[in-house]
């Protein structure tokens, strides 16, 4: 239904997540975040799907942030705030910890919450007309520890605190340069870009992709809480797994393996 706010469909091995709200420039309420989080969970449990792809409608934005429009009834007081904490920040964990590689499709703005919501992204592709900020100092609004810290680990802390500090919106250019995405696509050309990335994800070997994602992960804990047993439980698993021996033989046969996740 083209009515609905966060759209969901698997194209191959690509599971979808598109927030359709154009008319406020894919601003984000929180029955939206509720729904992001329930196509997560089920992308997550499928496993014909190898990648999730998140983009925003319209052309104009990616995700501009939270719907201002739904402040007055979804966060007035401390009560209400923390509400919609708890559900959007269960929506960027998903995102963040998935376990498949996740790429943010960046068109037009990719603002506030847009921004946080890339960054939880494995991998980030813009038009060459994306403009990226975080207005939280023009609005008050507190940005916390985690969104610091997982912005930091992008594009470092001196960087992240510009972006903070001087609320200012940055060129595709910019963000390039600082680190924030991994290419530049001229306008009509980054569903190509993307799909060309995602086909190439789609031919390698799950587990292995897996592994780099959890080790990833891992390395945004302190040390003391990072789970190596668990790492090299998932490199054993990877040596003893049928796409190990069929990445040998299509190495030694010289054809392209057909992995299976298994």
């Amino acid at each position: 239904m083209q009515d609905e706010k966060i759209l969901g469909s698997r194209e191959g091995a690509v599971g979808h997540v598109v927030f359709n709200n154009p008319a406020k420039l894919n601003a984000v309420s929180l029955d939206m975040w509720e729904e992001v989080a329930a196509l997560l969970a089920g992308y997550a449990a499928d496993p014909a799907v190898r990648a999730v792809v998140v983009s925003g409608a319209g052309g104009k934005a990616f995700v501009s942030g939270a719907d201002i429009s739904k402040f007055e009834s979804e966060r007035a007081n401390m009560e209400a705030q923390t509400k919609y904490d708890a559900v959007s920040s269960r929506a960027y964990d998903l995102l963040y910890f998935f376990p498949k590689p996740t790429i943010a499709k960046i068109t037009g703005y990719c603002i506030g919450g847009g921004m946080n919501l890339a960054n939880c992204c494995d991998l980030r592709f813009c038009n060459s007309g994306a403009r990226f900020g975080v207005p939280a100092a023009k609005l008050g609004l507190g940005y916390g520890y985690e969104r610091i810290r997982r912005l930091s680990e992008t594009i470092g802390l001196s960087k992240t605190l510009e972006v903070i500090y001087t609320a200012c919106q940055f060129s595709a250019e910019e963000a390039l340069a600082m680190g924030f995405v991994n290419g530049i696509a001229p306008d009509g050309e980054l569903d190509a870009l993307v799909a060309g990335i995602t086909s190439r994800i789609g031919e390698n070997a799950p587990l292995t992709m897996a592994l780099a994602k959890a080790s990833a992960r891992e390395l945004g804990k302190p040390d003391a809480n990072r789970d190596f047993a668990r790492l090299d439980e998932m490199v054993r698993a990877c040596f003893d797994s049928a796409d190990y021996t069929e990445g040998r033989r299509a190495f030694m046969e010289k054809r392209k393996p057909r992995f299976g996740g298994k």
